[in-house]
């Protein structure tokens, strides 16, 4: 007997899938390498905000 396929295998299987059927990107210029750069240094810059602002609460500073 063969064994039965369980949900989440099955879920993954699915969703490779449907994410094999999206066309690659053909194109990649400076507007989305630009873009790219400004969300990580958004991100980054964000993240730094959020460490800061965590440890002067953790401190009892305000």
């Amino acid at each position: 007997m063969a064994p039965k396929l369980e949900l989440p295998n099955a879920a993954a299987i699915t969703c490779l899938l449907f994410l094999s059927l999206i066309p690659p990107a053909e194109a990649y210029d400076a507007g989305d390498a630009l873009a790219l750069l400004l969300c990580t240094i958004l991100t980054v810059v964000g993240f730094c905000a959020f460490l800061g602002w965590y440890a002067r609460r953790r401190n009892g500073q305000q």
